[in-house]
């Protein structure tokens, strides 16, 4: 028989306190748990360490733009399944659920906008539709988008964030790099500029196309940004990789990116470039 009694805390304290779920994030980068209204607020960032958060589609159309300038194209534009991709969760079913769970058709919303009186053509990936994947229809709308902005001789701006290419169209998703690269290069020799904003992460196909190909390229800070992931380089060149290896600052310092501009800034350092580029 034991000595001590194991004390019954919950006598003690009461009914237990339900405390409602989704009100607080933690932040990685400082560990913090912020509220989610402060993060709202904030644009997704965090006000302890200024840790971006993933931010969608709309809402950054919204923090860019004029108010109430933004005219989407394409908006119907969604994805079919030409290889009748089959598994535990067919692609139109994946489709499906992330169409339901978005409200977005697509991993891009395409446009023209104003910034600070700038016309523009404006492009923005969300990573939260099938992780921002390009398929057929995301390159589809990115060309559209810099075609429409060719003939009527406006800057291109492209908010990248992407997991790679769409493995459930297999060729024709790989075939978007070389056609967007095709249409920025038509948009080059009509000597009108294209802005390409990174932000995290931005990899794969999407990083090996129109996402590097910016006249001026800027990313958010601590953006995650490359090709293959840093495993695979490892173990390919058999070489110890930098800690700070693919991000943003490490890119900035190689060449690879012109500025760091943090996500409150982001509108200005817009305007102000197409000031510089005497934009209209």
């Amino acid at each position: 028989m034991a000595i001590f009694k194991k004390p019954i805390l919950s006598a003690l304290t009461g009914k237990k306190r339900d405390i409602p779920s989704g009100l607080w994030t933690k932040c990685p980068g400082c560990g913090e748990v912020v509220h989610n209204l402060a993060l709202e607020e904030n644009a997704q960032v965090c006000p302890k360490c200024d840790h971006h958060f993933t931010l969608g589609a709309r809402d950054r159309i919204r923090l860019l733009v004029d108010e109430d300038s933004f005219e989407e194209h394409d908006a119907a534009l969604s994805s079919v399944d030409p290889l009748g991709f089959k598994g535990v969760t067919t692609y139109e079913d994946r489709l499906a659920t992330y169409k339901k769970k978005t409200g977005l058709v697509d991993a891009v919303t395409t446009g023209t906008a104003r910034i600070d009186g700038h016309a523009v053509g404006l492009g923005v990936m969300d990573f939260a539709f099938l992780a921002a994947t390009m398929g057929s229809v995301v390159g589809e709308k990115i060309t559209r988008l810099i075609e429409f902005c060719t003939r009527n001789r406006m800057p291109v701006i492209l908010v990248c964030a992407s997991g790679g290419a769409r493995m459930y169209e297999g060729m024709l998703s790989l075939m978007q790099m070389a056609k967007t690269s095709g249409a920025l290069a038509l948009h080059a020799e009509a000597k009108l500029p294209y802005i390409s904003v990174l932000t995290n992460p931005t990899t794969a196909g999407v990083m090996a196309s129109y996402a590097s190909l910016g006249d001026v390229i800027l990313a958010e800070p601590k953006a995650m940004i490359g090709f293959a992931g840093p495993r695979v380089i490892r173990e390919t060149t058999h070489q110890t990789l930098p800690n700070d290896f693919q991000t943003a600052e490490f890119l900035e310092k190689h060449g690879l990116i012109d500025l760091i501009v943090p996500r409150a800034r982001m509108r200005s350092t817009l305007a102000a470039l197409l000031g510089y580029l005497d934009v209209k």
